[in-house]
């Protein structure tokens, strides 16, 4: 059984600063400056640079395996030092601190926000007169420190409302005669191309992917297919995914982000 952590306050991290600069190290500094007690958790700073869609599916499916109540900081902000908001929001789970930019849309389709503000006041930002370049630093990682501290989600601002956040642009997926209509959402490290189209839709069902002129055959693993072939499946993440097992199905297929895909179940 799980022991009592009652006590004990996670914050994660997730940006686009690498690991060859000391962008994320001073983040945690400015954190442990004031409340050296929180646990910080690196989600990934590997999101390619400005890669706004590529942190909200990140973040989205991060989220659910962290205590109710912990801090999440997402920094992907090419609007950084613009007139976009920085915001902190209020769901079931916790909270969400970064910019106003699309990142928090996923987690937000499927926890609702119950509050939301705009980071209006300076108090609890590291300064008053903050970098135009890095609010990570200045901004969002002594803000989320203080909302782990306990200082409430209204003491950071005024309130804004929901529905007037930031959405990414990305494809719904619809529907059809046949199946469902949908797009890539996210390319991994291996080259997988995660589709938005949930699992659960294929499950106990004979399926595959139309894309790009090519009929992809729906399996359980990627070793449904020999090394080199081209497979689709459901990823560990729960969405329908195309793989090649053994291979980088990004660069061998030529597909992107937002291009459109079919799954037709039969």
């Amino acid at each position: 059984m799980p022991g009592n952590w009652s006590n004990q306050q996670f914050l994660t991290l997730l940006s686009d600063f690498g690991d060859r600069d000391v962008y994320v190290a001073v983040m945690k500094g400015v954190i442990a400056q004031i409340n050296p007690k929180l646990s910080v958790v690196d989600l990934t700073h590997q999101i390619p640079p400005q890669n706004i869609a590529a942190a909200r599916f990140s973040l989205m499916n991060a989220y659910p395996y962290f205590p109710e109540g912990t801090v999440h900081i997402a920094v992907v902000d090419p609007g950084v030092g613009s007139k976009r908001r920085a915001i902190a929001v209020e769901f079931a789970q916790g909270f969400l601190v970064g910019p106003d930019n699309g990142t928090f849309s996923g987690v937000l389709a499927q926890t609702p926000a119950i509050a939301v503000v705009e980071l209006t006041n300076s108090r609890y930002w590291r300064t008053p007169e903050p970098s135009k370049t890095f609010h990570g630093r200045d901004i969002f990682a002594p803000v989320a420190a203080h909302l782990a501290s306990g200082v409430t989600l209204q003491q950071l601002g005024h309130e804004i409302d929901p529905a007037s956040l930031v959405q990414m642009n990305l494809k719904n997926c619809t529907e059809t005669k046949t199946g469902w209509f949908g797009c890539i959402q996210y390319i991994d490290h291996f080259g997988n191309l995660v589709s938005n189209i949930p699992g659960n839709y294929v499950q106990n069902k004979r399926w595959c992917v139309q894309v790009s002129g090519l009929m992809i055959p729906g399996c359980d693993t990627y070793s449904n297919v020999k090394a080199g072939e081209v497979v689709a499946l459901v990823g560990s993440h729960g969405w329908v995914e195309i793989a090649i097992n053994s291979g980088d199905a990004h660069s061998q297929l030529q597909l992107n982000l937002q291009d459109p895909l079919e799954v037709i179940s039969y």
